[in-house]
């Protein structure tokens, strides 16, 4: 069998045995015989005997000096050429195996073995290896293509990520982070998170919003902090999403629905009382008044008190959601906020079914007023039309699940639930869906509410972390 490795030089080169004693244990000298020597000494026993004994009968015959000779030189050299054959045969596909071996392991997976084939142990071998080669090469190409995918992502991407070293050193840095610290990677590279002002990046929560000046740009930044091992050594990778931006055009959203929602507000209050005040006026300046003049000024008076007293309780109202106090958490039983929750609804009764035990660990006053103001708006549903009230829960992996269900006619336009001050009920003031998702968010937990799909009505889900 010949293959491309084979026809290298078996021993290494001066060039290459540098390079492969770094990536291997040369081993130390031994005194026994080499492999393909004990194999040569095998080839020459083997036919040794059969040498001898042919020797001595060819020396008891009756033949001329000269044919003894010449016949015992030729069986001699035919001896010893097969046993170097034999010594050939099994050395030179072993250090062909150990060429391609060697190609392999210096990431060379041009080599292939020749004249490999089936049939034999030996075929089969070479048939294995040359598979290894191709498979390692497809990995490597695929390694290759995955490092250079990752390499244009880390570099468009608009987000800085870091790795440093289990010494504070920085190794990685892309394009974004480039631009963060106002230097090229060269620069970068190698120095330390004291150096770069990144100490306070590598501490505290893994994952926090941060106020921070770098050379290259200033704000708020959202920090990531991860722990990973390369060579057995843990190092840090650092994700930091500059969070200025985001947060102007949340504020500048905010902006625009207070502004739509006070506009929206005032003018139903301002309107009627700037009409009334002028048909007021114009009353008060006629030199004949009416008869019931009288009655007309104290009726737009009281309509100008009315809507007056509406736009306080809105401007109150509106207060309330945004000065939500921060929940002064405690272990509380489920059942037993539920059931006080519960208890308090009088029009109707309402349907309870009982969850596993549970505790969560949440300000019950707070939690009390959403799991009130659910109740409320269901039972506000279903009175209208008839039906029932259903409230329970469960558990849902380490969170709590807690459900309310009614039989009313459904959710018209999910869009504007937690509007502040939407309403479709005659006198809601509009916020009770939106301070409930507020407590619910401020705990930790979420509240969404969703058309029932097996039956009319609509359900709430209100998800909180139970205490551990």
């Amino acid at each position: 069998m010949e293959s491309a490795a084979a026809n290298q030089n078996p021993r290494p080169t001066a060039s290459s045995a540098g390079q492969r004693t770094q990536s291997r244990v040369v081993p130390k000298k031994s005194k026994r015989l080499n492999h393909e020597n004990r194999i040569l000494l095998l080839a020459l026993g083997a036919g040794a005997a059969g040498l001898v004994v042919s020797i001595v009968l060819l020396w008891l015959s009756d033949y001329s000096d000269s044919t003894r000779w010449t016949i015992t030189g030729l069986i001699t050299v035919l001896w010893l050429g097969f046993a170097f054959s034999v010594r050939s045969a099994v050395a030179h596909p072993l250090q062909t195996l150990s060429n391609m071996q060697s190609a392999l392991r210096e990431g060379d997976f041009s080599f292939r073995v020749r004249g490999a084939g089936s049939g034999d142990s030996l075929g089969e071998l070479m048939l294995e290896v040359n598979a290894l080669s191709d498979m390692l090469r497809e990995q490597r190409l695929g390694a290759m293509e995955a490092s250079a995918l990752l390499s244009t992502i880390m570099s468009e991407i608009d987000v800085a990520v870091f790795a440093f070293d289990g010494e504070h050193r920085l190794r990685l840095v892309n394009r974004a982070g480039e631009r963060i610290l106002a230097q090229h990677s060269e620069r970068l590279l190698g120095r330390t998170a004291d150096e770069l002002g990144m100490a306070d990046c590598l501490e505290g929560e893994s994952a926090r919003t941060l106020e921070k000046s770098f050379p290259g740009l200033s704000g708020r930044w959202g920090v990531r902090r991860n722990v990973f091992r390369q060579g057995g050594v843990p190092h840090y990778l650092l994700v930091l999403t500059d969070l200025s931006r985001t947060l102007r055009e949340e504020e500048r959203q905010a902006w625009q629905r207070l502004v739509r929602v006070l506009g929206h507000e005032l003018n139903n209050s301002l309107a009627p009382i700037c009409s009334i005040a002028g048909s007021l006026e114009d009353i008060l300046k006629r030199e004949s008044r009416p008869s019931d003049w009288e009655e007309d000024l104290r009726r737009g008076l009281h309509i100008i008190a009315d809507r007056s007293e509406a736009l306080s309780r809105f401007m109150r109202d509106y207060g309330r959601i945004a000065r939500l106090p921060k929940p002064q958490l405690r272990p509380v039983s489920v059942g037993t906020l539920v059931r006080s929750a519960v208890v308090l609804e009088t029009r109707m009764m309402v349907e309870l079914a009982p969850g596993p035990e549970l505790t969560v660990n949440v300000d019950p006053d707070q939690v009390q007023q959403l799991l009130i103001n659910l109740i409320r708006n269901a039972v506000d549903a279903t009175l209208e039309n008839g039906g029932k009230v259903r409230i329970g829960w469960s558990k849902n992996g380490s969170s709590l699940h807690l459900y309310v269900q009614d039989q009313g006619p459904g959710i018209a336009n999910p869009a504007n639930l937690f509007v502040p001050f939407f309403t479709t009920k005659p006198g809601g003031s509009g916020i009770g869906l939106v301070l409930s998702r507020q407590i619910a968010e401020a705990h930790g937990g979420t509240l969404t509410l969703a058309n029932r799909s097996q039956e009319r009505g609509c359900e709430a889900n209100l998800q909180l972390p139970i205490l551990s």
